[in-house]
């Protein structure tokens, strides 16, 4: 019952993408252990990534390789679709990391330039889903405009392409918790706008670059996305909240593969960084209604 409240509220609030294993609002240390029934995961054993130098270098050939993909135009009238394969915590809220069975979810995010107050819509289905097979509205207590919150092809393309101006304009739209470093923020932010969004190319580049700026950036050599597909890994260390977030890419391609999310939280008896969260973006592609699912989706 726990669960199915929870997901109720998340229903109910702006269609903030969170696909990208990030809590609607962070939580601190106490109460970290909240954000992982948001979540998803593969596993609970503790993780020390090997570090390497070379993630600047790493999203910037990740930028470049996006600012050659084909620009994808997107209607005002239309909604943006993504497919995601997740894991979920299903432990209580003060016990212990309990992993749920991999499970389809579906967003559609409306485009629509006005303020909304259903902003989205949503169906999960699989084992361990939450009220399989219905098509759940978002919907928020006010209309919600165009913004960080509700994130529109239109609004991100009016967003500056250079990556300092970038930085600078998502460093006023972050919204850090209690215990969370601005930087931490936006790098969350930027994984919520990549992952779950259709954006020009040349804003998806920049997104990249001004990641590459933040300081405590770093590489992880290999890491895998709930479909079990390895890849390399972005992450940036807060030694000070208890949250850490990973995108990973493939390798070859440098597309989005997915991302993991882990939590410390001595408060439960999680001294050790533990794998709370992992998805893996399927398929994203631009329908006309609510419901509509892309022809390579239905087939499947």
């Amino acid at each position: 019952m726990q669960r199915i409240d929870d997901d109720s509220r998340r229903a109910r609030q702006p269609f903030v993408r969170r696909r990208f294993a990030r809590p609607a609002v962070l939580v601190p240390l106490v109460s970290a252990a909240l954000a992982g029934v948001l979540l998803t995961t593969v596993t609970t054993a503790g993780h020390t990534p090997a570090e390497t130098p070379s993630a600047s270098a790493t999203l910037q050939r990740i930028a470049t390789a996006a600012m050659a993909s084909d620009t994808i135009r997107v209607r005002d009238d239309q909604f943006v679709y993504v497919r995601s394969l997740d894991r979920s915590n299903t432990g209580s809220f003060t016990g212990p990391i309990k992993l749920g069975a991999p499970h389809t979810e579906e967003h559609w995010s409306a485009q629509a330039s006005r303020p909304l107050r259903i902003t989205g819509w949503l169906r999960s289905s699989g084992k361990d889903a939450i009220m399989p097979g219905q098509l759940i509205p978002v919907d928020a207590t006010e209309p919600v405009p165009p913004g960080a919150a509700r994130p529109t092809y239109r609004w991100l393309a009016s967003l500056p392409t250079d990556p300092d101006a970038l930085l600078a304009r998502l460093r006023k739209e972050a919204r850090p918790v209690e215990g969370e470093s601005t930087d931490q923020a936006v790098f969350s932010l930027i994984g919520d706008l990549i992952s779950g969004t259709v954006m020009p190319p040349a804003t998806a580049a920049a997104f990249y670059r001004a990641a590459a700026k933040l300081p405590g950036v770093r590489e992880i050599p290999d890491a895998v996305d709930a479909a079990g597909r390895h890849g390399i890994a972005i992450t940036l260390d807060d030694t000070g909240f208890a949250t850490r977030y990973e995108w990973i890419f493939d390798r070859k391609t440098l597309a989005l593969l997915g991302s993991r999310f882990y939590i410390t939280d001595p408060d439960r008896g999680i001294t050790t960084e533990t794998l709370a969260g992992t998805s893996a973006v399927m398929e994203t592609a631009v329908v006309d209604r609510k419901g509509e699912v892309p022809v390579r989706a239905a087939a499947r």
